[in-house]
């Protein structure tokens, strides 16, 4: 079989909006890490705060990957080997800070990208190892199978907006209430929605976001010394 005819709308969003959450995500997982290793989770409105940043990067991964003629400009290849390389980088720290499992949320994105991936491709075969990662990858990755969902939601709904993916997305979305213990991740929704009306001009930064999760959980650790 060939591959999937391309989607003839995506859900539009300014640039500069799209690159706004991405620093709204990292001010909320800066607050939320500092608060659960440094203040042992001491601030419950700081531990809401966080449920919102796994769908915000998410959608704004997914967003991108959903760009007509993305795959064909092989994105998602050069996405996976840029996340693969800065999960490495973060897994002295974060093994430090969780222990060796779950692997760490940049293994979760570049696993949600694999399976984007394999999906654009079409055809049995494809879709047959989607499943697998999904079901294999989903044990391994922080917030497992409800992140990967949340992601998946987020792409279908960025390449076909309608009611159905709408809620397809919110309801992926709601999964995180499983890892999460609350529903605060929903929050990240009327966010993005509202941020498409928005034209913010930010230029946009991609090492930035790659770079600092590594470099801020390091630095955690080094100030949470050793165990």
């Amino acid at each position: 079989m060939g591959k999937p005819a391309a989607p003839t709308t995506t859900w539009p969003i300014p640039d500069g909006s799209l690159e706004a959450l991405k620093w709204v995500g990292l001010v909320l997982m800066t607050g939320d890490h500092v608060n659960k290793y440094v203040l042992q989770d001491a601030s419950p409105t700081f531990y809401a705060l966080g449920r919102m940043v796994m769908p915000l990067f998410g959608f704004v991964l997914m967003a991108n990957l959903a760009r007509p003629g993305a795959y064909q400009a092989g994105m998602h290849l050069r996405v996976m080997r840029r996340l693969a390389v800065f999960a490495l980088m973060a897994t002295p720290a974060f093994v430090g800070l969780v222990g060796w499992w779950p692997l760490n949320i940049l293994a979760t994105l570049g696993l949600a990208t694999a399976i984007v991936w394999l999906l654009e491709r079409g055809g049995r075969v494809a879709r047959l190892a989607a499943s697998i990662a999904f079901l294999i990858g989903g044990a391994l990755v922080e917030f497992w199978w409800p992140a990967l969902l949340c992601c998946l939601g987020a792409w279908g709904f960025a390449r076909r907006p309608g009611g159905v993916s709408m809620l397809l997305w919110a309801l992926a979305t709601a999964s995180l209430a499983i890892v999460n213990g609350n529903l605060a991740a929903l929050a990240a929704l009327p966010l993005i929605l509202g941020a498409r009306h928005v034209d913010i001009p930010l230029r946009r930064c991609r090492w930035i976001f790659y770079a600092y999760y590594p470099a801020h959980l390091s630095l955690i650790a080094l100030v949470m010394g050793p165990a």
